[in-house]
């Protein structure tokens, strides 16, 4: 609720805010040395004396084209269809040279490959020496392994330090004599002597080599991968769970992927729904009201949701929920009051954690599941552990009241929304602090699955995606809804996470695509401010949006059948299982009373 005239007013409601796939031997790359000289040649075109072309734009030259052909053949494992295409074409997918080069590296032949490196092509004397290098290690370890001392210092002392690569490393692998040949392979993190290792270096020449002389493996697979790639990245409606893309087509969705059609209206909250947050399994939603209950949904058949529990333990509005990393339990947090513990398997209440004139009002989880943190109005951040002791508390004059709060899944880093416009990020592992500053009042939080990405909510009626990692980078802005007074929050969705879907004070829901900004589609359905919502993590197809008109809906596929409403069973109401009360007496007659300023 609330129009244009509120913007530019803190927000109310809850928390008011007016107050390498392989791992070489030495650590990094075997070199050390960044690639240079014909290395460089990688990333810059290929020159070719045959100036024949294939393909309508004239782009592809005939002899790379063939010889991608012949290795992908070979890969395959379809040898004479590879060497019948060789001997047709007159085009041999590598030269005599290079095949001995290749064989010599399988059969450990090491004084034969370094001999034959001069061979293969013309190389710039960088590329050789750190060519000469990755075989020479190589020996050197495999002389090690059989505690032939004599022949590895031999191959260090008079092969190996004479090319003056890298000083650090031919010291790291003078370390390794002492090693007995168990330490060795954990120490230089290497697999041994044998066609496992071998392959491995074959591969890490290829990457230092000119490609025109060693074609990189699975090159054709690359080639295509990145071109589904850029498709997809293209269609502003790919969400499909098919990870898997034609080749006989060019890739595009159409616009009935992205959920729009409402599913089902689910009615049982009293009052206001503030806020909801589907499970990590994609199995439960949990919605928390202004009605001081709190809600778990079960997804049942064809994707409709009913009701599992409801807590009824708070003695004020509950404004936040958050699943435990293994869905097997749930916070929530009354409007600055507690915190309380949910079993979801039974539904009871493990624990309420308060502290005076804390005014609680967001949580979340530690990924280990055995921790979390809670902020609130006394301007402090606690860390609590499942049996309620005190871990840990960040206060202090300096520090602000927390007005959202979150984890990344890394553990690493502790977000918070702080003084309105301040987003505070903290590394916990190096104790360092980034603060964000907005121009505008922030009303809400969220993080991306990956733990890299930041979405915030601001009054000025942007949503603003920043990159966590990232110091000077300036955000991603999504604009189009309404929010000028209210707590309005916005979540990541559908495949890859590539849409990013909001709640609006002018009761509707707001769909963009992440990457482009573009907005997709507006959804109206509500008849008051749509406050929170929640994308299904395993369905890309569902989300549920939460709102003052006190209902929760769910949102599909506008080709899907709306599913049946569950009929009432003995012992239940509205499809309810279970109505749990998380507190006693003595404890509901101890809670604060409610604090009426707005500050």
């Amino acid at each position: 609720m609330g129009g244009d005239s509120d913007v530019g007013q803190p927000p109310l409601k809850r928390q008011k805010l007016s107050k390498s796939s392989h791992r070489s031997p030495l650590e990094g790359s075997r070199t050390g040395v960044v690639a240079t000289g014909s290395a460089a040649l990688m990333a810059r075109s290929i020159p070719s004396n045959d100036g024949e072309t294939v393909g309508s734009h004239g782009q592809i030259r005939k002899v790379e084209f063939v010889r991608i052909i012949e290795q992908a053949l070979f890969s395959l494992g379809y040898q004479q269809a590879g060497a019948a295409l060789e001997e047709e074409s007159g085009i041999r997918l590598q030269s005599p040279a290079v095949q001995q080069f290749r064989e010599d590296i399988l059969a450990g032949r090491w004084d034969e490959c370094v001999a034959t490196l001069s061979k293969i092509g013309v190389l710039e004397e960088s590329t050789l020496k750190n060519a000469s290098f990755l075989i020479l290690q190589q020996k050197f370890l495999e002389c090690l392994e059989v505690s032939n001392t004599t022949a590895a210092l031999e191959t260090l002392r008079s092969e190996i330090s004479p090319l003056g690569v890298s000083t650090p490393k031919v010291h790291q692998l003078a370390s390794f004599m002492v090693c007995s040949p168990e330490d060795l392979l954990a120490k230089a993190q290497w697999k041994g002597a044998g066609q496992e290792s071998r392959q491995i270096l074959l591969e890490e020449l290829q990457q230092l080599l000119p490609p025109s002389i060693m074609v990189p493996e699975k090159r054709l697979e690359h080639l295509v991968e990145v071109a589904l790639q850029v498709q997809r990245e293209a269609c502003v409606y790919h969400n499909t769970l098919d990870h898997v893309l034609s080749l006989y087509a060019d890739h595009r969705c159409s616009r009935d992927q992205i959920p729009t059609q409402t599913l089902q209206v689910l009615e049982v909250h009293d009052d206001e729904v503030w806020f909801l947050q589907f499970s990590h399994d994609g199995r439960y939603l949990a919605s928390s009201s202004k009605d001081c209950t709190a809600i778990i949904w079960e997804v049942v058949d064809n994707d409709s949701l009913k009701v599992k529990f409801r807590f009824t333990g708070h003695s004020k509005p509950v404004s936040f929920v958050a699943w435990s990393p293994d869905d097997t339990m749930l916070l929530t947090c009354g409007n600055e009051e507690v915190v309380k513990l949910w079993d979801t398997t039974s539904g009871q209440c493990k624990y309420t954690y308060d502290k005076p004139n804390s005014h609680f009002t967001s949580c979340a989880w530690f990924p280990d599941g055995q921790r979390f943190v809670s902020g609130g109005g006394d301007k402090c951040i606690y860390m609590w552990d499942l049996e309620g002791h005190e871990l840990e508390a960040w206060k202090g004059n300096r520090m602000p009241r927390i007005n959202d709060l979150a984890i990344t899944t890394d553990g690493i880093h502790m977000v918070s929304i702080c003084d309105h416009k301040n987003i505070r990020i903290y590394n916990l592992e190096e104790k360092t602090e980034r603060v964000i500053e907005e121009e505008k009042p922030i009303t809400s939080l969220s993080v991306s699955k990956n733990g890299r990405h930041l979405l915030v909510n601001l009054v000025s009626q942007e949503i603003h995606l920043w990159d966590i990692s990232a110091t000077k980078e300036l955000p991603k802005k999504y604009r189009g809804h309404r929010q000028g007074r209210y707590v309005i929050r916005s979540c990541f969705g559908g495949t890859d996470y590539a849409f990013i879907v909001s709640g609006s004070e002018d009761s509707q829901v707001y769909i963009w695509h992440r990457w482009n900004g573009e907005l997709l589609d507006v959804l109206p359905g509500h008849s008051g401010t749509v406050n929170s919502v929640s994308w299904n993590p395993v369905n890309p197809h569902m989300f549920a949006s939460a709102s003052d008109d006190h209902t929760i809906r769910i949102w599909g596929l506008s080709n899907r059948p709306i599913p049946k409403k569950h009929e009432e069973t003995a012992g239940s109401s509205n499809g309810i299982d279970h109505l749990v009360n998380g507190g006693t007496r003595d404890l509901l007659e101890n809670l604060r009373p409610f604090n009426s300023d707005t500050d």
